[in-house]
Parts: structure tokens; sequence; C-alpha cells
């Protein structure tokens, strides 16, 4: 058997059922999944991906590149493939709430 440790972590139960259910769509166990996330920590001498805050107000379109505009719209088609649909009215409070607009 190969030599392992466990992993201790408090996460938010939202937050740790939310990736479950990403994993399991994948086909990746959480504990893989850890794994994988160690081993990119090694390979890139650091986390594996940019930390910075959020903006403040939203983006414009023409000041995305094609990248982020990619990776928002792919946000949007996993959240209706996970169920997650709002109407625009409630889009219009959301937004008016979170960005004072």
């Amino acid at each position: 058997m190969a030599n392992t440790s466990v992993v201790y972590a408090r996460i938010d139960t939202n937050l740790k059922n939310n990736a479950e259910n990403v994993l399991s769509q994948l086909g990746i166990s959480p504990s893989s999944a850890i794994q994988m996330f160690y081993s990119q920590i090694v390979l890139n001498d650091g986390i594996p991906f940019q930390l910075k805050l959020p903006s403040s107000k939203p983006s414009s379109i023409g000041v995305m590149t094609r990248e982020q505009i990619d990776m928002e719209l792919s946000k949007g088609v996993d959240s209706i493939k996970s169920g997650k649909v709002f109407s625009a009215d409630e889009v219009d409070e959301k937004l008016a709430k979170e960005f004072d607009i």
C-alpha cells in the first residue's frame, strides 16, 4: 500500500457540496482532486492559479480577453446544467444589490 497521510480541512457545507457535485460529474473523487491540487502546487512551486481580489464592479466585455469571456460563458452553461436558473427580474435584483446599480 502507498505511503499516505490524512488531510483534515473545514470548509463551508454549500461549497463542499457544490464542488463534490462538479467532481462527481467529472468522475473524480474529492481525494483525487486534493491529490491533483497538491501535485500542481509542487509542480508550480506555489498556488496553481492567480490569487487576487475580485473586481467590485462588473467588467465591460470590451476590456475582457477571449479567455475571460469563454470562462464567464462556461460558468453560465455550468449553472444552467446544474439547474441554477434565474428570471430576468431576479438577475436585475441581484445586480442592483451586489453592485449598487
